[in-house]
């Protein structure tokens, strides 16, 4: 199956969606991470299909409130709908999106291939968001969400987290 990596967004609405952050990453908005597969107005009233990044994960009903929130706040009513297929996958953030991310102390997601060689171990790949060295090793395979797991640059000892890869 071929996923749209460019969903069915209004272009007036992207302004306002570009205001909602991410509650676990406030530093990414939701189109950042790609999670809204569809917002469209039709009749006074914005549609929002929302794609959680993890089945279960806590940060989709404060990401609803706020989405619907924002729009109150521009005069328009949202309504906020869960979709889980397709699934959410790491291919879905923007570039942006990774570039905010590290930048915020959170390594982005590697490819898969590489994502499985650094957290099984095998490979020394995750760069530092500190310092950029990629002589780092996996602590955990859970940082502080279940999406991330915890590494340690052994260059400059710095804990950090990476952005784990889902596809």
């Amino acid at each position: 199956m071929t996923i749209d990596l460019h969903p069915n967004i209004d272009e007036n609405l992207v302004q306002i969606l570009e205001e909602v952050a991410d509650p676990e990453i406030p530093v990414l908005t939701v189109m950042d991470m790609g999670v809204i597969r569809e917002a469209v107005a039709r009749d006074g009233v914005v549609y929002i299909k929302l794609t959680p990044t993890y089945s279960g994960c806590p940060a989709m009903d404060v990401i609803s409130d706020d989405l619907t929130a924002a729009f109150k706040k521009h005069g328009m009513e949202a309504r906020v709908e869960l979709v889980l297929a397709p699934a959410w996958t790491t291919d879905w953030m923007s570039e942006a999106g990774k570039r905010k991310m590290e930048a915020y102390g959170i390594a982005p997601p590697l490819e898969e291939t590489a994502d499985k060689d650094a957290l099984l171990g095998n490979a020394r790949i995750v760069k530092c968001t500190n310092c950029g060295s990629t002589n780092t090793r996996l602590l955990s395979q859970f940082g502080s969400t279940a999406c991330k797991a915890l590494f340690q640059c052994d260059d400059c000892q710095e804990p950090f987290d990476y952005f784990k890869c889902l596809k």
